[in-house]
C-alpha cells in the first residue's frame, strides 16, 4: 500500500467512526457511566477523606494527574487545536492531544468540532450547549442552565466532522490519537493506582489513588469545563464586546486554568491568553509562554495592548 492510499483509508475511517450524525443507544449508556460515578464519588469525597482514606500520595498523584490533564484540555484541544493561538512542534501537538484524551471528555476532533460550532453560533440557534436555550425567564434559564452543564452531551445529534474540523481530520497523528481514544481513557482510569501501589507498596494506596486520582478528579474536570459552558455564559463581568453572553467569572479562574476569562475569550477566540487584566491568573497562558521561551511552540497570538483597548466596552478598559 502506498502512502497515498494509506492516508485515504485513513480519511474513510475518521468520517466512518467519528462523523456520525447521531449518537447511537451504546454511546450515551458509556456517557452517562462517565458522568455518573464521579459524581457519586465526588459527593462521597469528604466523608471518604474524614475516615482517613487520603494520604500524602493520593494529593499528589490527583494535583499532578489533574494539572496534567487539565491543560492538554485547556491548552491543547481549546487553545491549539480549536482556535490555533500558536503553533507547536510535533512532540508538543502530539502530547497535548494525549493528556487532553486523558481528561476522558471525547476523541480530540470531536471535541474541537463540537466546540468551533459553539462559536459560530454562541448563545444563538444552532449553538450546542446555550444556557439561552429555551428563553430568559427563571424557569427557561433553569432549563437551559442544565442542559448547558450536561444535558447537551446526550443530544443524538453529532457535529459533523467534516464541517468543523476537516483541518484536523487531514492530520495522521490527530487521527490516530482519536481512534485511541479508549487507550488514553483506560491510562487515565489506570495510571493513578499503579502510581499509587508503586508510592506506598499496598493495594490500599492503590485503591486510594484510583478513588482520588481517578474517579474524583475526572469528576472534578469534568464539571469545571461543563461550567465554562454553563456558569461563563449565565454570570460574570463583561469588559469585551462579544456578540454572546460570555462572561468572567473570577473564583473559576485557577480550578478552570484561566479558561473562565472567558468573555475576552470571545471578544478575541485567538488569543493565546484569556486573562489579560492585572491579576488574572491564567497558568495554560503561563504554560505557553513557557513552552514558547523553551523553543517548542511559536507563532504565539499574545494579545498587543492595542488589541485589548480595541475590544474593550470601554477605551481606556
Amino acid at each position: 500500500m502506498t502512502a497515498l492510499d494509506d492516508r485515504a483509508g485513513t480519511d474513510t475511517t475518521v468520517r466512518a467512526t467519528m462523523s456520525g450524525d447521531t449518537q447511537s443507544w451504546p454511546e450515551r449508556f458509556a456517557l452517562g457511566l462517565f458522568i455518573a460515578v464521579p459524581f457519586v464519588a465526588f459527593l462521597a469525597a469528604i466523608p471518604v477523606a474524614w475516615g482517613g482514606w487520603l494520604g500524602w500520595s493520593d494529593v499528589l498523584i490527583t494535583f499532578v494527574m489533574y494539572g496534567l490533564t487539565l491543560h492538554g484540555i485547556t491548552v491543547g484541544y481549546h487553545r491549539l487545536f480549536t482556535h490555533k493561538s500558536f503553533k507547536p512542534n510535533r512532540p508538543v501537538k502530539i502530547t497535548l492531544a494525549v493528556l487532553g484524551s486523558m481528561a476522558v471528555e471525547g476523541p480530540v476532533i470531536r471535541w474541537v468540532a463540537d466546540h468551533r460550532k459553539h462559536h459560530k453560533f454562541s448563545d444563538r440557534d444552532g449553538d450546542p450547549h446555550s444556557p439561552w436555550r429555551y428563553g430568559d425567564s427563571l424557569r427557561g434559564l433553569t432549563k437551559g442552565f442544565l442542559w448547558a452543564h450536561i444535558g447537551w452531551l446526550f443530544d443524538p445529534e453529532q457535529t459533523p466532522i467534516d464541517k468543523y474540523a476537516p483541518d484536523l481530520a487531514k492530520d495522521r497523528d490527530l487521527v490516530r490519537i482519536s481512534r485511541l481514544f479508549w487507550l488514553w481513557v483506560l491510562t487515565s482510569l489506570f495510571l493513578p493506582p499503579l502510581l499509587g501501589f508503586l508510592l506506598t507498596w499496598s493495594w490500599q494506596g492503590a485503591l486510594t489513588a484510583f478513588f482520588w486520582g481517578t474517579i474524583v478528579r475526572i469528576g472534578l474536570i469534568h464539571h469545571v469545563t461543563w461550567s465554562i459552558n454553563s456558569i461563563c455564559h449565565t454570570l460574570g463581568e463583561r469588559p469585551f464586546t462579544s456578540r454572546d453572553f460570555s462572561g468572567n467569572v473570577w473564583w473559576l479562574a485557577i480550578p478552570s486554568g484561566g479558561e473562565s476569562w472567558h468573555n475576552l475569550h470571545h471578544a478575541d477566540p485567538t488569543s493565546a491568553r484569556h486573562g489579560v487584566k492585572r491579576f488574572q491568573l491564567d497558568t495554560s497562558a503561563r504554560v505557553i509562554w513557557v513552552m514558547e521561551k523553551l523553543g517548542w511552540v511559536h507563532d504565539v497570538r499574545w494579545p498587543s495592548p492595542e488589541r485589548i483597548r480595541a475590544k474593550s466596552v470601554s477605551p481606556t478598559g
